[in-house]
């Protein structure tokens, strides 16, 4: 799709509310924009399938991955002087909660504001000024002065989402994106361009995009939606915290615009060496932007895909977020369009039609990069 199109479909998914298994408003924009690319259907857990118009079976099975969930909260009480208790949905630094709107869902399913209340310097004593609260101290205020006025005019239920409120906004001289839910929305639309970019082409392979749910809350949908599309390979597209303004300059591995990040570690998977090398020496040579990193921390839905069925090859191409799990996140839309460039290309390579073969090899069972063991030598 066209660059403007593109960034009307990262607008949307951003400003769509959708936290950890509360994803119906992002399914209904992939949907929308993504519908005219195959055949879509969903699970039991709302997991989001677009199967490519041109795939025909009985071929090796690529799946592409983006979770369509965000971190937010979940109403957990409702106090006496109508303040709301919340847990989190996902990982937040209690830091970055307080004194920021927020969105909460009535039992009409219609989003209300609120805010997460914080006290004011003139009542906070010595102690207090420097201390961050913790969550189960804090409180949501959507304007009510009792519990009772809470459920009888506001309508809000226990296990009622809340997710945060920040409105998309670009800055076209600047490629600059800003907005919420950058992690993974902006992955979900990479994951459209991808189809979009590869619609009409004659492929060796069948290719599923999935958009998982709750990622957020231990990579649950991506659990089911691997063990339902049973893929060879699979890439994994997601939002992934930048550090070029928290690390130390020779430690910067995800900028923003810089391309997109290939990891090779992090806290619940060693990527594939063999197929993170092949996409390495591709954008490379196709001069695709593109940056690598290790990570002792952190996890993505790649963590769940390569373990299942029999095993499988996985990469992550990760679109660098500065401020991930706030309310407020900057990115630059270059880097999307290079994370789908890059997923294209490895969609057309030429040596996929040698898989069918290699997967019948004994002691290959799953490999479907097996032919890479030849062609790239692994060095440790």
């Amino acid at each position: 799709m066209e660059r403007k199109a593109l960034l009307k479909l990262a607008e949307e998914l951003s400003n769509a509310r959708g936290v950890s298994g509360f994803e119906d408003e992002v399914l209904a924009v992939l949907r929308r924009h993504g519908g005219h690319l195959g055949e879509l259907s969903e699970d039991s857990l709302r997991n989001l399938y677009l199967s490519r118009r041109e795939n025909r079976g009985g071929r090796p099975v690529v799946q592409l991955d983006a979770h369509s969930d965000e971190v937010g909260f979940m109403v957990r009480a409702v106090r006496p002087n109508g303040t709301l208790a919340f847990t989190p949905l996902g990982g937040w630094m209690p830091c970055n909660i307080p004194a920021h709107r927020v969105l909460v869902q009535t039992a009409e399913g219609d989003y209300i504001p609120g805010v997460v209340a914080s006290k004011p310097p003139h009542f906070a004593g010595t102690g207090e000024r420097n201390a961050v609260p913790a969550v189960e101290d804090m409180g949501i205020d959507i304007g009510a002065s009792s519990r009772e006025e809470v459920l009888r005019d506001f309508h809000i239920r226990i296990g009622a989402p809340v997710a945060p409120d920040a409105a998309f906004q670009y800055q076209e001289g600047r490629d600059l994106m800003i907005g919420k839910a950058f992690d993974c929305r902006l992955g979900c639309a990479a994951l459209v361009q991808t189809l979009d970019l590869l619609a009409g082409k004659d492929l060796a392979v069948d290719v599923t995009g999935a958009f998982a749910v709750q990622e957020e809350m231990g990579m649950r949908g991506a659990a089911v939606t691997a063990n339902r599309v049973k893929p060879d390979v699979a890439i994994v597209f997601e939002g992934c915290p930048a550090d070029d303004t928290v690390a130390e300059p020779w430690l910067v591995q995800t900028a923003i615009h810089k391309g997109p990040m290939l990891r090779h570690l992090d806290a619940r998977m060693i990527t594939n060496p063999r197929f993170q090398r092949y996409a390495l020496d591709l954008a490379e040579e196709l001069g695709i932007p593109v940056q690598e990193s290790v990570r002792t921390g952190g996890s993505t839905n790649g963590g769940a895909i390569h373990l299942s069925n029999l095993g499988v090859p996985v990469i992550v191409i990760g679109i660098p977020v500065r401020y991930i799990h706030t309310h407020y996140g900057l990115a630059a839309l270059a880097d999307v369009e290079n994370a789908a460039r890059l997923a294209c290309a490895l969609g057309l390579i030429s040596d996929f039609p040698q898989f069918p073969q290699l997967l019948s090899t004994p002691g290959y069972e799953g490999a479907i990069l097996a032919y890479l063991w030849k062609e790239i030598p692994f060095v440790a």
